[in-house]
Parts: structure tokens; C-alpha cells; sequence
């Protein structure tokens, strides 16, 4: 039971976004839609339960010296195999992450989960945990894109809901960070009213 804990930190306790702020570089700059982020944010869960899973596994056949580059080398394995099957199914959203896909590699979200906690736990937990975290990033990175998209261009997932322009600042960079601003500010107070 405790496994399922670990699930549901990722969304509010400890959202690597919202609370913990790790990963703002591709969470700032794919976040101009709500499809952008999402698919962001399932791109890196699938890369966190992977890594975690494998890293779990290998753990006791790793030396401590080349630990960190194993699991780098883990992690860039799965952004291989995540930017290949984008590339060839879904290449209007590989071309909107662009460059924001082989960063997954260095995302201190992915590389931190292996570290602190896959490398210490068993599959089941590391897998549960890789999926909690990822899925809360994904939950992040959708609703910042929402917002920035429904302020910026007046639409939601590109379906225009508003006549005219929106607040074009919203889907420029300081848009970002005043859109992450607030909703930080949010989850902050709904974490608190809960603790």
C-alpha cells in the first residue's frame, strides 16, 4: 500500500513543477498549447518509468564510480526510442518539441528519480513511482500549456473558443513565467490547506 503513496506525490506534495520546480526548461518553453505539454509531459513519463524499471533491475551490478553515467546512459536509451517513434507517428508534435526531446536526457527530474529513489527501491515500487511522477509532470506541463493557450490565442487543445487575438504575451516567454508564477502560488495554498 505504501507503493501507491509514492504515485500520488507526484501530482500536489512534491510535483516536480510546481512544487519542487525541477525541469522548468522544457515545462517554459513546450508549454505554448496544452498539446504541446501533454505530449511533453507523456514523452518524459515514459522515459521515468523506463529508466526507473531498468535502473531498479541493474542497480547491485553497477559500480558506484560509473553510476551516474549508467543511468544516463539508461536514460538516453528511452529518449532514443521516445524521439524515433515521435518522429514517425506523431512529427507535427516532434516538430513543436523540437529540441526540447534529447533534453529529456538531462531533465534533473529523470535523472534524480533514478538516482535517489530507483536505485534504492525494487521494480514495483520504482516503476509506481516513475509513473506517479511522471503523470503529476504531465499534469503540470498540460495545465500551464492550457492556461498560456486559453489566454494567449483564446483556444484549448487548437480549438478556438474565442473570437480575435487573445493576450499574445501569454504565449511569448514571460508569459510562461507569470502563468507559472500563479498557478505556483495555487498549488502552493492547496498544499498547505491539506497539510
Amino acid at each position: 500500500m505504501s507503493q501507491w503513496k509514492n504515485f500520488s506525490k507526484g501530482f500536489f506534495k512534491e510535483n516536480a513543477v510546481f512544487v519542487l520546480l525541477l525541469g522548468l526548461c522544457p515545462t517554459l518553453g513546450v508549454t505554448t498549447s496544452a498539446f504541446n505539454g501533454l505530449g511533453m509531459g507523456l514523452a518524459t513519463t515514459f522515459v521515468l518509468v523506463g529508466s526507473n524499471i531498468v535502473v531498479s533491475l541493474i542497480k547491485s551490478f553497477i559500480p558506484d564510480k560509473v553510476r551516474i553515467p549508467s543511468f544516463i546512459v539508461i536514460i538516453a536509451s528511452f529518449v532514443t526510442i521516445v524521439e524515433l517513434v515521435m518522429q514517425a507517428y506523431v512529427p507535427d508534435l516532434f516538430a513543436a518539441l523540437g529540441l526540447f526531446i534529447p533534453l529529456i536526457v538531462v531533465n534533473c527530474l529523470v535523472l534524480g528519480r533514478a538516482e535517489a529513489f530507483a536505485s534504492k527501491n525494487n521494480l514495483v515500487t520504482s516503476a509506481i513511482d516513475g509513473l506517479g511522477m511522471g503523470l503529476g509532470f504531465s499534469m503540470a506541463l498540460t495545465i500551464l500549456g492550457a492556461v498560456r493557450e486559453i489566454l494567449g490565442s483564446g483556444s484549448i487543445f487548437g480549438f478556438k473558443f474565442i473570437q480575435g487575438d487573445g493576450m499574445i504575451v501569454f504565449i511569448l516567454a514571460p508569459g510562461a513565467f507569470f502563468a507559472l508564477a500563479y498557478l505556483v502560488v495555487i498549488v502552493n495554498k492547496i498544499n498547505k490547506k491539506q497539510a
